[in-house]
């Protein structure tokens, strides 16, 4: 077998057919394992969430992370949350609220699982015809390079030797190689390359690569690169969070804020910073009365991206207390960040769980307060996934007053 078709051969290998492809973006929807060290009530809240998510990849276009993530949202709720050993601490309100939102997403999820597989179709009709003429391409140049091998040995075969004659007429050279030669269909063999290259698979779908492990409840893919969605943060957030944190910074009191956006062409964007009731020291803050956060993202559908919090006397780093506190938001959403402003030190950074090894440590870890962890190794890391948007400004909302 040439390179050529040993090229073709591998495409077909990594091509699913329609139902195949879509078996596997189900078995992707199906990826959802409970934590029974995460609260219920914090899958409930990242549920309603998933939805908003899913909904804004279907407004936009991207049936594929709006079916995965609408099955997410299903099996979570329809099966694996009633193993969670405090299934039945669930408040009534909130099972009600869950269940209106399963009933309103089981048709949308049933009219895109049929939508997919008209475009999985569509696609592998496609990628079957751009093969069938790559291959005819292929023979052409083949026949064509043949034709010319058999002309050129003809123009370049040895002349018999012939004996000169007494007559004067002269004798007929021979004509130049093949190269020089101008024939009406040269140019054949170089538009059919051309062409068989332009013919590369474009909708060859996903391949048979793609990892099984369950993924986090706000990721639409199981992306085995660890690839993150951009997180794109105001650039005036920071500063506008210290200067309300002044007051508590200037006591040595930490203050926190959570970190809330939506979804936009595959990006997280940061929209609101909500400084919930807190209760602070020197080294840590505690939110209070949460349902007001929720409420408010709630009625401005917005979606939890992270945390930000001071350290009024300390560098910028993440402590035993906030690489736990930290772990249930990554645990949600792969990209979720944790912004640490040290006012002293002039210094903001954004972190992130290490998503090999940091993250399943802490979730494993049921140590609590402050507590050594092994360092190595890394246990987090600075979030390159986040940039900053300095034209972007944030709406705070202080439910403190």
């Amino acid at each position: 077998m040439d390179s050529q078709n040993t090229d073709n051969q591998r495409v077909y290998n990594r091509v699913l057919d329609p139902d195949s492809r879509l078996k596997m973006v189900t078995r992707m929807g199906n990826s959802v394992e409970i934590d029974s060290n995460i609260p219920p009530r914090r899958y409930y809240r990242s549920g309603l969430e998933m939805v908003r998510m899913a909904n804004v990849y279907l407004d936009e276009g991207s049936l594929e992370n709006a079916f995965i993530l609408y099955m997410k949202f299903m099996t979570l709720f329809l099966e694996k949350i009633r193993t969670h050993p405090d299934y039945k601490c669930v408040s009534t309100k909130e099972k009600a609220i869950n269940s209106q939102k399963l009933r309103e997403v089981l048709p949308i999820a049933e009219n895109l699982k049929t939508r997919l597989l008209e475009q999985y179709t569509k696609e592998y009709d496609r990628f079957l015809k751009d093969m069938q003429r790559r291959e005819e391409a292929n023979l052409e140049r083949k026949r064509l390079e043949e034709e010319k091998g058999k002309i050129s040995a003809r123009y370049t075969s040895p002349i018999p030797a012939q004996q000169p004659k007494a007559s004067a007429h002269k004798i007929t050279p021979v004509p130049p190689l093949l190269d020089n030669l101008n024939y009406p269909n040269d140019d054949i063999s170089s538009n059919i390359s051309g062409k068989s290259s332009s013919l590369e698979v474009t909708h060859s779908g996903p391949t048979f690569s793609r990892s099984t492990k369950p993924a986090s409840l706000l990721s639409p893919t199981l992306n085995v690169q660890n690839q993150l969605r951009v997180v794109l943060v105001p650039g005036d957030l920071m500063g506008t969070f210290l200067k309300l944190a002044h007051r508590n910074t200037e006591k040595n009191i930490e203050t926190c804020g959570i970190l809330s956006g939506q979804l936009k062409k595959d990006q997280l964007v940061v929209t609101h910073l909500l400084v919930p009731q807190q209760v602070g020291t020197c080294d840590s803050c505690t939110t209070q009365r949460e349902e007001e956060i929720f409420d408010y993202q709630d009625q401005n559908d917005l979606i939890t991206f992270g945390w930000i919090h001071t350290h009024p006397t300390q560098t910028a780093f993440l402590s035993s207390v906030d690489l736990h506190t930290h772990c249930s938001y990554q645990r949600m959403i792969p990209e979720a960040v944790a912004i640490v402003c040290a006012p002293r030190y002039s210094d903001n950074s954004f972190f992130c769980l290490t998503p090999n090894y940091g993250l399943e440590y802490i979730a494993n870890c049921r140590l609590t307060g402050f507590h050594p962890h092994n360092t190595e190794p890394e246990l987090y890391k600075i979030a390159e996934h986040c940039k900053t948007d300095p034209g972007a400004s944030v709406e705070v909302v202080d439910l403190r007053s």
